[in-house]
């Protein structure tokens, strides 16, 4: 159970360190990349590196690739969402009298947006955890713990 657990969050961090990335990253992400094509091509580098290291099979690549597809794409609209949000925040600020009910209501609408993408990448680390091996769940184990020390 505990490995279980483990190799799950192994796969939600590769998950959420890719939502920190596209999704929570302040100015500085923002002026490093902001082509989304650079960013897919670096979280797809990755992707591949990790798969390469656990000798992977063409069909795990391939459900693996799938998930990350799927959540690079969630990562990225909520980027867009956060980024316009921003936006939203900066314009009220310059307002002579800021709508305090609207930007609550920006604050709860992006509460829910990341709870969503939350959610979205839990399912998919267990999506991922369920296409590896239990060997090669122990090396993605092995991994988090040394990145954890």
């Amino acid at each position: 159970m505990k490995k279980t657990l483990v190799a799950g969050a192994a796969g939600a961090l590769l998950v959420a360190g890719l939502v920190a990335l596209t999704g929570f990253a302040g100015g500085h992400f923002r002026h490093r990349m902001r082509d989304p094509a650079e960013v897919t091509a670096f979280v797809t580098a990755r992707v591949d590196d990790a798969l390469d290291d656990l000798d992977a099979t063409p069909a795990q690549r391939t459900q693996v690739n799938a998930v990350k597809d799927r959540m690079l794409a969630a990562a990225l609209a909520n980027r867009e969402a956060r980024l316009q949000t921003h936006d939203a925040f900066l314009a009220e600020w310059k307002a002579d009298k800021p709508d305090a009910a609207k930007l609550h209501a920006l604050v709860d609408q992006r509460a829910a947006e990341m709870t969503a993408l939350a959610h979205q990448a839990v399912d998919a680390a267990v999506e991922v955890h369920d296409a590896l091996t239990p060997d090669q769940r122990a090396k993605v184990t092995r991994k988090i713990e040394r990145f954890h020390r």
